[in-house]
């Protein structure tokens, strides 16, 4: 059965998108290796919200810095929680890396391979998924990431 992640993670203020963008864009396959490695992802996006505009789309007209950014990351995943943050950890902790610098309170995580509790307490505090009234996932099918590949493969 599926489990969502929805991490919001406010961006400090003062923080050009084009920095996030090109960290985003450097480690993207990294991530699509890393989601592929763990197995258990169904879906998983990164992606830059602006507070500010009424869609949360960031303004592509400013590249100058902003107070108003969030950076998202979406996923579905199988199994416990603190098992996939530990996957992430170990998998994309480079990624989380780069980005936290960008973060909120991001920095005293760096490493995150070096502060897996505290970076498990962070995802807990930011993930809307977690948190009333957001915490419903509609899946249309009960299989594991797993059982799909079999049937795939078969």
């Amino acid at each position: 059965m599926a489990n969502p992640l929805c991490l919001m993670m406010p961006v400090l203020p003062g923080t050009n998108p084009i920095h996030i963008a090109a960290a985003l864009q450097e480690y993207q396959q990294q991530i699509n290796a890393a989601l592929t490695k763990i197995g258990t992802v169904h879906f998983a996006r990164f992606t830059l919200l602006d507070r500010s505009q009424a869609n949360l789309l960031p303004n592509a007209k400013s590249a100058g810095p902003s107070d108003t950014l969030v950076i998202g990351v979406i996923t579905e995943y199988d199994g416990n929680f603190n098992s996939y943050i530990e996957d992430f950890v170990a998998q994309l902790g480079q990624v989380f890396d780069a980005l936290l610098q960008f973060v909120e309170g991001g920095k005293p995580l760096i490493p995150v391979a070096n502060h897996v509790s505290a970076f498990e307490a962070f995802i807990t505090a930011n993930d809307a998924a977690q948190h009333a009234p957001n915490i419903g996932l509609y899946s249309a099918y009960p299989q594991t990431v797993q059982k799909i590949l079999a049937s795939v493969r078969s």
